[in-house]
């Protein structure tokens, strides 16, 4: 087995994975998985600049992680970074921190591989299911991009658009730097329009009817499947594989729509990190069940960071 260490930089959150894993027998245990809100895009969608205090977040965090994988001894370490880490104009800035903590380069991937990563570690638990159907519809709900992949036990079709909950928080619910609680109908309604034109980009490339089970990744559809399980504490167990309605999921976007932050926060499996964003959030996956027909979606704790080690192992053979 193949010890390694993923790291997924994304829009809102950071995130560490090591794990031992052959990818010859499909055989994986993890042994330390950790998150850390560090919101590295504030700002990027309106300067298209790394703010100073989240490039230092960022910072801090890695230099945690680097503790956790030198203690583990990892063989391969691989950070990849997504879609506000695309077009800075200060990614020099990013990478050189980067490179100084960890001692490894960021990856900044294409949406496309993106989707792949998602779909890899998303999926590999779900192959041998007979009570699921195929193909797969994976939807992965970051802060700047939604990723969308189809597929049975490979991917087939794959897209990246730029919605996620905190550009469309910043975009649609700000107002003199604040959220709006609770945000007036009509900015609910740009949201809301600003997903169904990115679907109907996605619809270009991913055939999202052809989908049988869309499983849902990423934080905004895990607290969404955490308050509908009615959890007082965050259970990654419970979460895992869970299958929420439809309906389930309209009743708790409602509630996160016309609830005030103190009202989001005071909701115990909310982390503090995504109050602002997890209302924008619920709107996306939403808006993607009407779109695509799913009448449930499938909850994965295992998405993109799986699916970074599970790639990174292959690499070290």
């Amino acid at each position: 087995m193949t010890r390694v260490a993923a790291i997924d930089c994304g829009t809102n959150s950071i995130r560490l994975l090591v794990a031992d894993l052959d990818p010859a027998t499909g055989e994986f245990k993890e042994l330390d998985r950790r998150m850390t809100i560090v919101r590295l895009g504030q700002g990027v969608d309106r300067t298209g600049r790394f703010a100073p205090e989240a490039l230092e977040r960022t910072f801090a965090a890695c230099r945690e992680y680097a503790a956790v994988i030198a203690e583990h001894r990892a063989e391969t370490v691989r950070f990849v970074a997504t879609s506000a880490s695309r077009d800075v104009e200060n990614r020099a800035e990013f990478v050189r921190g980067i490179v100084d903590i960890l001692g490894v380069g960021p990856e900044v991937i294409t949406g496309d591989q993106e989707a792949e990563f998602s779909f890899t570690g998303a999926t590999k638990e779900l192959t041998g299911r007979t009570d699921l159907a195929r193909p797969f519809l994976v939807v992965d709900i970051g802060g700047g991009s939604t990723e969308f992949v189809v597929g049975e036990e490979h991917v087939r079709a794959a897209r990246s658009v730029d919605v996620g909950c905190v550009r469309m928080t910043e975009r649609h619910l700000l107002v003199d730097g604040e959220v709006s609680d609770p945000p007036a109908p009509e900015r609910v309604a740009a949201i809301r329009a600003d997903v169904e034109a990115a679907l109907d980009l996605a619809e270009q490339t991913v055939p999202l009817g052809e989908a049988r089970t869309l499983v849902g990744l990423a934080g905004s559809v895990t607290t969404v499947a955490a308050v509908a399980l009615g959890l007082d504490a965050y259970d990654s167990a419970a979460i895992h594989h869970a299958r929420i309605p439809l309906e389930r999921v309209r009743e708790i976007t409602a509630r996160l729509l016309s609830s005030t932050h103190e009202e989001r926060a005071a909701i115990p499996v909310i982390h503090p990190g995504r109050v602002d964003v997890i209302a924008a959030g619920a709107l996306v996956l939403q808006c993607v069940m009407e779109r695509t027909g799913a009448r449930e979606v499938v909850v994965s704790e295992h998405d993109i960071l799986d699916g970074i080690a599970w790639h990174a192992a292959l690499d070290n053979e």
